[in-house]
């Protein structure tokens, strides 16, 4: 087993999941399994409870881990599956000692930081870079593992401590870091400054651990005052973070990491590499998409769904523009507080060429969500609900087309008429962390006339990612029926609703489920593919021909393929 150690320098949030991601891709492409650890050092024990604001969005496993985004960037750029496990944070270490104590497993020792703490972040990594990642089963060759935040922090100290001990117990063939680091270029001067690298290096040196690369700019420098040759000062300077990995290989960093880690890699032409370098390279027109959600503020409280629309967007060749809308804006009382404000919000709504309704939780901005919905329903525009921004299209069509006024779901008012939305009998109100319905799970389509089914390959039932504690109230589900609002989706028992269609339009699609979780740059989450197609005119053209993407080719097909075979999202390419 090979282990590469990514630490960051200077400030946090420079890029070092990307760098992990592309340094993966490629040795992937040489072919190598490769599978990956996020180390994050803060004391939660998952990312469930996280305020999107305070670390972006939760990202959700096949098992139903609550894991940091980064883990997001692994699966999409490897093409991998991970559990909870491929994220460590101190909360886990500090619980799985403190529970070894109790037990008595350390036979009344003193339980200190060194050797215990640091001891257990070993033995967790080595146990996990062993679990099988790929469709194959085979156990990895290599282990990329992120430690989060930046060195120098106070509590990534047990960590460092514990990969400078790691270093000399796997032996320097099978270990080396990479440092990414950033080079200011102060304005006033318009010169690249090294010195912050230069001390976040020694930094790093003085707690036991040398970079074998380091990751930035002006490499002649860098080399002489951080003790490293010019060909392990790796430049990353691009436009999108899909050019990465081809970066990294025109620098030699295949070559680097066959010599220092003496990987058997053959020199020889890579497919893969070669698709990610078409998929950046092709793109035509534009096409707009208004997000409408609450935390429109920080772009990474949606960074899946961003990529799962750029994922879309590249398979048909277009730029895509994302109009990032505050539901907030949309209401009434905006107009009466900051009629600009409201004018604006309006004004990028009315001008998307499609609109997303992503998931969340709270009362807060729902009400302008429903706006969006109800215009969108009105002027037949493209529109994709995904998880409350489901829940909320059934809410919308409930008041305006079955005469519900009062229809709401009970986690928003709970004494409401018409409860069209409701709490699942499993959610525990007493604790927040892990209770909600997570993981993969099984969607059967009910019928053969749904776009939604067409777009996965006309398949009976698709596997995807929840994250949900609320459902649509399935007592209530035949009054919708009856006026065109159909349940095209449902659980395995027949008692949750998980996709919906609205007749007479050309894609208005909900999803209880988040498909953008398993969306990957060469294989596109279908509903999102199906309102990037909707946006730009082609999705009655797409579905005419017959054409889906093929699980087994990687292409567009215009023959039906076999609709007995299972898939989930993550088969299609």
């Amino acid at each position: 087993m090979k282990y590469i150690l990514v630490t960051g320098g200077v400030i946090s949030g420079i890029g070092k999941g990307i760098i992990a991601s592309s340094v993966g891709t490629i040795l992937k492409s040489q072919p190598v399994h490769v599978t990956a650890i996020k180390i994050d050092p803060y004391i939660n024990i998952d990312a469930g409870t996280f305020s999107p604001y305070e670390h972006g969005e939760v990202f959700v496993l096949d098992d139903g881990g609550e894991v940091d985004l980064d883990l997001g960037n692994y699966e999409r750029f490897l093409d991998i599956r991970l559990t909870k496990d491929n994220n460590l944070t101190t909360g886990k270490i500090y619980q799985s000692v403190i529970n070894k104590e109790r037990r008595g497993d350390y036979l009344g020792k003193t339980v200190q930081v060194v050797p215990h703490i640091t001891d257990a972040i070993q033995e967790w990594v080595i146990r996990q870079a062993r679990v099988p990642v790929d469709d194959d089963d085979v156990e990895p060759q290599v282990c990329v593992i992120e430690l989060g935040g930046t060195v120098g922090d106070i509590e990534s100290m047990p960590f460092i401590e514990a990969f400078r001990q790691f270093q000399f117990k796997v032996k320097r063939e099978n270990f080396c870091n990479i440092h990414v680091s950033l080079v200011p270029q102060p304005s006033a001067t318009g010169e690249q400054k090294t010195k912050p690298t230069q001390n976040s290096v020694r930094e790093l040196r003085g707690l036991g651990l040398s970079p074998d690369l380091v990751s930035q700019a002006v490499k002649e420098k860098i080399s002489m005052f951080c003790h490293v040759e010019p060909e392990q000062v790796i430049c990353v300077h691009v436009s999108s973070i899909y050019r990465v990995p081809l970066l990294l290989e025109d620098q030699g960093v295949v070559g680097y990491f066959c010599r220092r880690l003496n990987l058997p890699i053959e020199t020889r032409p890579r497919k893969m590499l070669a698709k990610w370098k078409e998929m950046s390279d092709r793109l035509t027109g534009c096409w707009s998409i208004a997000l409408v959600g609450k935390y429109t503020k920080f772009s990474d409280s949606y960074a899946s769904v961003i990529k799962a629309l750029e994922h879309s967007a590249l398979a048909i060749s277009h730029k895509l523009e994302v109009k990032y809308v505050d539901s907030a804006d949309l209401e009434a009382g905006t107009l009466q507080e900051e009629p600009v404000k409201y004018h604006e919000a309006w004004q990028k709504l009315c001008s998307a060429d499609g609109i997303l309704v992503p998931g969340g939780f709270g009362v807060r901005g729902t009400e302008g969500k429903i706006q969006a919905i109800s215009w969108a329903r009105k002027q037949k525009k493209p529109f994709l609900g995904v998880c409350l921004g489901m829940q909320l299209a059934v809410c919308e069509f409930a008041r305006n087309m079955l005469d519900w006024k009062d229809a709401n779901s009970t986690e928003f008012d709970p004494e409401t008429k018409y409860p069209v939305v409701i709490d699942m009998p499993e959610h525990n109100p007493g604790q927040m962390g892990g209770t909600m319905r997570l993981g993969k799970r099984r969607t059967i389509f009910k019928t053969k006339n749904s776009i939604l089914r067409k777009l996965y390959g006309d398949v009976d039932y698709v596997e995807e990612r929840h994250r949900h504690r609320f459902e649509v109230n399935p007592e209530l589900k035949q009054h919708f029926e009856e006026k065109g609002f159909h349940f095209v989706g449902q659980d395995v028992e027949g008692e949750r609703m998980e996709v919906i269609e609205l007749d007479d339009h050309l894609y208005f699609v909900g999803v209880q489920y988040h498909p953008e979780f398993t969306s990957r740059p060469i294989k596109p989450s279908p509903p999102y593919l199906g309102l990037l197609l909707a946006a730009a005119g082609r999705l009655p053209g797409h579905l005419q021909e017959g054409c889906w993407l093929s699980p087994r080719y990687g292409l567009m097909f215009s023959e039906r393929p076999d609709s007995s075979h299972p898939v989930s999202s993550r088969d299609f390419s």
